[in-house]
C-alpha cells in the first residue's frame, strides 16, 4: 500500500521538522546530481536551514554558475525592456496610421481630398452621407416634437391656472358684493355746502336765505357756483368807488 498524502504546512514539532529537513535535503541533492549526470545539465542547489546553516550542490563551479545566472537575468531584463520598447513603437505607429485614416475620412465627409477615390468609393461615401442626413433629420424632428409637447403641457397648465384664478375671483365677488355709489358733481356739492352753512347759522327757510343773500348784494350765481364772498365784494368794490367819484365831480361843478 502506498503512503497517504501529507498536508504541506509547517511542522510544529522541532524534532520532526529536523528529521524531515534532513531527509528532504538529501533527496533533493540526490535528484539534482542525477539530473546533472543523466541530462548533462548545469545544476546548482543552495539551501539554508532555519538555523542559518548552508548546504549546496553544483555540477560544476558554483561561482561560474552564479555569474552565468546573473548575466542571464540581466540579459533577460534588457530583452524584456527592448521587447517592451518595440511593442510600444509598434503601437505608436499603429495609432498614427489610425489617426491619419480618420483625418482622411473626416476630410472626405466634408467634401475635401476626393481625388484618390474611384466611382464606387464615391457612391459609398454618398450613401453614408445620405444615411447620416436622414438620421440627423429624424433626431431634429424628435426634438421638435418634444418641444411641441412641452409647449402643449405648459399651455394646459396656464389654462388650468387661469381657470383657478377666475374661480377664486368669482368666489371673492360672491363674498364681497360691490355696491353702486353715485358721486355728486362739484357744483351741486358746493350748493349743498352753502345750504348747510345757512342752516347751521340758524336760517331754516330757503327763501329767507335767498333774501338775505339779495340784501347783502349777493346774486344767485354766487350761491350756485359756490364762489366765495370776498370775490363778490371785490367785484362790488370798484362800482362803489366809481359812484362816489361821480358824486364828488357833480358837487364840484355846482
Amino acid at each position: 500500500m502506498g503512503r497517504g498524502k501529507i498536508e504541506i504546512k509547517k511542522i510544529e514539532n522541532a524534532n520532526s521538522r529536523q528529521v524531515t529537513f534532513s531527509k528532504r535535503r538529501a533527496g533533493l541533492l540526490k535528484k539534482a546530481k542525477e539530473l546533472a549526470i543523466l541530462c548533462d545539465a548545469e545544476v546548482a542547489v543552495i539551501i539554508f536551514s532555519n538555523t542559518g546553516k548552508l548546504f549546496d550542490f553544483s555540477s560544476s563551479d558554483m561561482k561560474r554558475t552564479l555569474s552565468r545566472y546573473n548575466e542571464y537575468i540581466d540579459s533577460s531584463d534588457a530583452a524584456v525592456v527592448e521587447y517592451r520598447k518595440e511593442e510600444e513603437s509598434k503601437m505608436v505607429e499603429m495609432l498614427k496610421d489610425e489617426i491619419a485614416k480618420l483625418d482622411a475620412k473626416q476630410l472626405r465627409l466634408l467634401g475635401k481630398d476626393l481625388t484618390g477615390l474611384n466611382i464606387k468609393e464615391l457612391q459609398l461615401l454618398e450613401h453614408q452621407l445620405n444615411e447620416s442626413l436622414l438620421a440627423i433629420k429624424e433626431r431634429k424632428d424628435e426634438l421638435l416634437m418634444q418641444q411641441l409637447e412641452q409647449s402643449r403641457v405648459q399651455e394646459q397648465r396656464a389654462l388650468l391656472e387661469n381657470e383657478t384664478l377666475r374661480r377664486q375671483v368669482e368666489e371673492l365677488r360672491c363674498l364681497f358684493p360691490l355696491t353702486e355709489r353715485v358721486v355728486p358733481s362739484f357744483l351741486p356739492y358746493r350748493k349743498m355746502e352753502r345750504k348747510n352753512v345757512l342752516v347751521d347759522n340758524g336760517v331754516k327757510c330757503p327763501n329767507l336765505a335767498s333774501n338775505c343773500a339779495n340784501e347783502n348784494g349777493y346774486s344767485d350765481t354766487t350761491l350756485h357756483l359756490g364762489l366765495p364772498n370776498d370775490v363778490h365784494q371785490k367785484r362790488k368794490g370798484p362800482e362803489k368807488e366809481t359812484i362816489s367819484n361821480d358824486s364828488e365831480s357833480e358837487m364840484a361843478l355846482l
